[in-house]
């Protein structure tokens, strides 16, 4: 088991013990942005204002404007905000702001921010480095399931800005490659998540090795149980800003199709066999690889997302569902937060989610910066209780109907048919979807993978 700094002996370089801290916060509601509100006006520099240009963001999305005035003034933020809205800039602007003057020492990050996710993590450096290089900083990956050798030589590379998974930073910690005591920001991403998965212990930990002066920034969609015990233990008198916290967007066309049982595959094929982008959820890994080859024998070719994939093939099959050269992706609850590629028309959840703040994250993948979209869940009779417990936790008032293969409401909900793609005889694997891991390298492929020994082993 890895030794976090706070575990470690009393002369390790990892910050001071924390005092104690108010725990006072403010609210304040997130109104949407006045007319011809912009990044310069909130107090963005210059050059960071260029480089949103430079992507087309010109006007700050609700959260933003609410949230940046404060984060830039070195407040601590609690920001509670819908999926889809905006939360990433909002954390990034004001930390490469702080970090801009200073400097980094090898091994010892001044900014830090937690993600539960490997593809979390991925497409929040992608944000964040544009940001960071504008005014001459650089940021590191770290997550488990890849060689930690590179991203050992990052942080001895002086990198500004660390984005982890806490698992693989924890066991870099332990081994000596990795000190909070210098970090001077804090984030804590989809702090509800984190809760959810278990996470608490050791984000706890991570953010009791970083200096209790710091900025901390947290950013969830929901705030209860455990994320308010993170709020409280690690915010002092935070600004909170709510931007339509609970409930799903407004602009998704919600479907609650009953079906046959044996029926199920057929039903999810055809409501996946459309020209726009599917991103289709199970409960298991198992699932996601079986319903996957189904639809790929159907003809609609679908990439897979779960953890018992290797990185590697994660990062492949979610490549290509986001440059389009598969439009289905099958995928666990692992692709229900965070997540964002654009143009995801459709959500189906082939089967129902286990509880409704799960229905919210997973429907939230589609309709996202104001674009249309449309969630369909697809139950049996046997579930019918359930799932109607869950809408009405959720705040959904669906459009039932029941439903076989040959259905007009699928090809309503689908609309025009893609081309159908004869798979090659005798494959049953979806086009892109990896082997399993196995053996050693399914501890790799796994979410609570920590890294590996310096001594002759890659991890």
């Amino acid at each position: 088991m890895s030794v976090l700094p706070a575990e470690r002996p009393a002369n390790a370089p990892v910050g001071q013990p924390r005092t104690a801290r108010p725990r006072r916060s403010r609210q304040h509601p997130a109104p949407s942005p006045a007319p011809g509100t912009t990044f310069a006006a909130l107090g963005v520099a210059t050059a960071l204002v260029t480089v949103l240009a430079r992507d087309g963001i010109i006007t700050p999305r609700p959260i933003q404007a609410a949230v940046l005035p404060d984060a830039l003034a070195g407040r601590d933020i609690l920001g509670c905000a819908q999926t889809g809205s905006g939360k990433t800039l909002s954390f990034s602007l004001p930390l490469v702001a702080r970090l801009a003057r200073g400097h980094t020492m090898a091994c010892r990050p001044r900014g830090l921010v937690l993600v539960p996710t490997r593809e979390l993590a991925t497409q929040v450096e992608a944000v964040l480095s544009p940001l960071a290089g504008a005014v001459g900083l650089t940021v590191a990956v770290v997550f488990g399931g890849t060689p930690q050798r590179p991203q050992v030589a990052a942080l001895r590379g002086r990198a500004d800005i660390v984005v982890a998974c806490p698992g693989r930073l924890a066991d870099l910690i332990g081994q000596g490659h990795c000190h909070l005591g210098d970090v001077e920001v804090s984030v804590l991403d989809e702090a509800d998540q984190m809760a959810d998965l278990g996470f608490l212990p050791e984000v706890r930990r991570l953010l009791e090795a970083t200096p209790p002066e710091g900025q901390r920034l947290l950013f969830s969609a929901t705030l209860d149980g455990e994320v308010d015990v993170l709020a409280r233990r690690f915010l002092a008198r935070p600004v909170r800003h709510d931007v339509d916290a609970a409930g799903p967007p407004a602009q998704i066309a919600h479907y609650l199709l009953t079906v046959p049982p044996s029926e199920r595959a057929a039903v999810v094929a055809a409501l996946a066999s459309g020209e726009g982008r599917a991103l289709i959820f199970t409960r298991t890994r198992r699932g996601a690889s079986k319903l996957a080859r189904q639809l790929t024998i159907a003809g609609t070719p679908a990439a897979e997302l779960h953890g018992d994939l290797a990185q590697g093939a994660r990062s492949r099959n979610l490549a290509a569902f986001g440059s389009g050269e598969v439009h289905a992706m099958v995928a666990t609850d692992i692709a229900a937060r965070g997540l964002h590629v654009d143009g995801i028309a459709l959500v189906i959840h082939a089967d129902p989610p286990a509880e409704h703040k799960a229905y919210v994250h997973r429907s939230g993948r589609t309709a996202r910066a104001g674009a249309a979209g449309t969630v369909v869940t697809v139950q049996t009779a046997a579930q019918s209780a359930e799932v109607r417990a869950l809408m009405r936790k959720a705040g959904v008032t669906p459009r039932a109907a029941a439903a076989g293969p040959g259905s007009a409401v699928l090809r309503s909900i689908a609309g025009p048919p893609a081309r159908r793609i004869t798979p090659v005889a005798g494959s049953a694997r979806p086009v892109l979807a990896a082997t399993q891991a196995t053996g050693s390298g399914a501890v790799a492929a796994s979410g609570g993978f920590r890294g590996r020994s310096r001594q002759g082993r890659r991890g």
